[in-house]
């Protein structure tokens, strides 16, 4: 069974990403649901308890009642049989009241923590580059012509020189910006999992200073701004805005259909983590994507209890 049949399918339900876990001690199931459906799972050990995680899935026909049914019956056989308390599941599914209703109806209940970028900003990459240039915000479209004038230049690689690299920016800049960055080993198994579907661009000044980074992924007809990283150079320099350009550029080149900018905060949230780079990831687009939140399964509702009430107080500490 391969993803290719659900073209809403992003690098998160991959077998990459299965393989990247693993690497990683993780055990990953594959499940191919009678043809009717797929899902990438998880099982994570956290300290407060075992839950089977399906981030960006299942990837489902979810008009038919039919399937969804005989998909979370067997969803929820594999979290049991793996001692889990729940599955947390965010699908790929648009957030609207009908949707929240046909997860309501299959047993579900909204999670107290996110998963998978919920809200963010996708670029439709089947649009010609006048227009998607066309429907920035005005600022963004002159940075981006600033870097230009500038000559500031935009590279990609995926060597493990410049994974290390990264790693060491990002470490900086979550220092200044107050995000907790992924290890170096989790770098590097995303590197190996992933091969070329992974690459790490830089922009730098004329005379080679790098300014801003970003790790981009690809799978299927998405490509995923999923991690950032930048030096104090990007505070003066439209760095960030030449490296976003290319790779929409490169991207639409390649025959990907869009570019998920991956996570910005909800409306109405200024104290959010991510409110940060909304401002930025939004000037080249204003059409926002909010997907329905994080939803769980719960397999046992005594452990759950307490899981449900530490992840909400967790998640007010990290003003998410």
């Amino acid at each position: 069974m391969t993803i290719e049949k659900y073209p809403q399918a992003n690098f998160l339900q991959s077998p990459a990403y299965g393989n990247m876990n693993e690497l990683l001690g993780c055990k990953v199931i594959q499940e191919d649901f009678d043809g009717k459906g797929f899902a990438l799972m998880i099982v994570r050990d956290a300290k407060r308890g075992r839950y089977l995680e399906i981030p960006c899935g299942p990837l489902a026909d979810w008009n038919d009642r039919e399937a969804l049914k005989m998909i979370f019956d067997k969803i929820a056989e594999v979290g049991k049989k793996e001692k889990c308390v729940f599955v947390r599941i965010r699908p790929q599914l648009l957030n609207t009241p009908e949707n929240l209703k046909l997860l309501e109806g299959l047993g579900l209940k909204k999670s107290p923590m996110h998963l998978a970028a919920e809200h963010t900003v996708i670029l439709d990459l089947t649009k010609p580059e006048e227009q998607l240039l066309a429907e920035m915000r005005r600022q963004t479209r002159y940075e981006v012509r600033r870097a230009e004038k500038l000559g500031i230049k935009v590279t990609s690689s995926n060597t493990e020189e410049i994974f290390k690299e990264f790693h060491k920016v990002q470490a900086e800049t979550a220092k200044r910006q107050g995000f907790i960055p992924p290890s170096l080993k989790t770098l590097l198994a995303e590197r190996e999992a992933f091969g070329e579907q992974i690459q790490i661009y830089c922009a730098e000044t004329a005379d080679g200073q790098p300014i801003a980074y970003g790790l981009i992924i690809t799978s299927g007809e998405e490509g995923d701004y999923y991690e950032a990283a930048s030096t104090d150079l990007n505070r003066k320099l439209p760095g960030a805005y030449a490296l976003l350009w290319q790779v929409t550029r490169d991207l639409k080149k390649n025959g990907y259909r869009r570019f998920n900018l991956w996570g910005i905060a909800p409306a109405g949230q200024p104290h959010h983590r991510y409110a940060g780079v909304t401002t930025f990831k939004t000037g080249f687009s204003d059409e926002i994507t909010e997907f329905v939140p994080a939803h769980d399964l719960v397999l046992s509702k005594i452990r759950y209890a307490a899981d449900f009430a530490f992840e909400t107080l967790r998640k007010k500490k990290r003003h998410l």
